[in-house]
């Protein structure tokens, strides 16, 4: 049997933990954007850790629980404790979902849900028209989209047909053949993370190595260049992190060496840690520095310099 935390590879239906019309963050004119649920990486920072894993999870939000009880009299494992920290047992939850039904409040969630692809474009053709008046489309994110390739392709190739705009924001941990046969062809645009350039920091901090994320980013920019598609490479910038002077130097070397001129810089977000004690989580000690405040403008601007100085834009 596949485990839960696996997706399966369905052209037909994906998980997914949100779809959000109206974006105007990812990607140019008013998007949808498609939340893919699971991620190949695990990086400590992640500012959507309820994208993590490709298994459905439960939230709970403790500031909209009204104490009816309601949810503790559902629970046939008996995994809800006030007495808990984070108030579900999650060693005894199943995740039969019988407490999200229950709560009248919507202070317990299920957070991820299968989707065909018929249902997900009924909700993105409804867009449409915000499409053509802004020039704006579709955006899979995540998560990342490519963890479901047979999906995706068919969900791209389904917009094309609709003369969407499409787009990808992806982390570049995936197999490169069959991102060129699924996805590549169906794409106006591509968002590419680079987020660590020492393959022994990537590795502590993001859970993998990025040898196959650089190689990646390197063949695609020679295609890209030579198609004419967009490919922009984009970092986020996590205090102490990502945000040094080391590896910010060696990310624009090496996307000057690739024939890259333009970077976005993500500036630090610390809504991740609200969004992790949700999931009954918590941030790892010394994950990051100064984790509850946001990037000060004048840092990312010191950031931007970095960049500047090998003419990328």
């Amino acid at each position: 049997m596949r485990g839960r935390s696996e997706p399966a590879a369905r052209k037909d239906r994906a998980l997914i933990f949100e779809v959000k019309g109206n974006s105007l963050d990812d990607g140019p004119g008013i998007r949808t954007v498609v939340f893919f649920k699971g991620c190949p990486l695990n990086c400590v920072w992640c500012h959507n850790p309820e994208s993590k894993k490709a298994q459905v999870e439960i939230s709970f939000d403790r500031e909209k629980c009204i104490g009816c009880g309601s949810c503790l009299a559902a629970c046939p494992e008996n995994a809800l404790d006030r007495a808990e920290t984070s108030f579900i047992d999650r060693k005894r939850c199943t995740l039969c979902m019988e407490c999200t039904s229950a709560c009248p409040s919507g202070a317990l969630s299920q957070v991820g849900r299968y989707l065909y692809i018929d249902e997900l474009m009924a909700e993105i053709e409804k867009d449409i028209p915000f499409f053509r008046a802004s020039a704006g489309g579709i955006t899979l994110s995540g998560g990342e989209p490519a963890l479901y390739m047979d999906f995706s392709s068919n969900l791209l190739q389904r917009a094309k047909l609709k003369e969407i705009h499409t787009l990808v924001e992806t982390c570049g941990f995936f197999d490169y053949r069959k991102f060129m046969e699924a996805l590549y062809p169906f794409l106006d645009t591509i968002y590419y993370d680079i987020k660590i350039f020492d393959p022994a920091e990537h590795r502590r901090l993001c859970g993998a190595p990025n040898e196959k994320i650089l190689e990646n980013f390197r063949l695609l920019t020679a295609e890209c260049s030579r198609d004419g598609k967009e490919l922009l490479p984009r970092i986020p910038l996590i205090p102490g992190t990502t945000a040094t002077s080391e590896n910010l130097t060696s990310i624009a070397r090496f996307l000057k060496e690739s024939g890259s001129a333009r970077v976005e810089l993500l500036s630090y977000n610390p809504l991740w840690l609200s969004k992790l004690s949700l999931l009954g989580q918590s941030a790892p000690c010394g994950s990051v520095s100064s984790p509850g405040e946001w990037m000060p403008v004048s840092q990312v601007e010191q950031c931007r310099k970095l960049f500047s100085d090998f003419q990328i834009k």
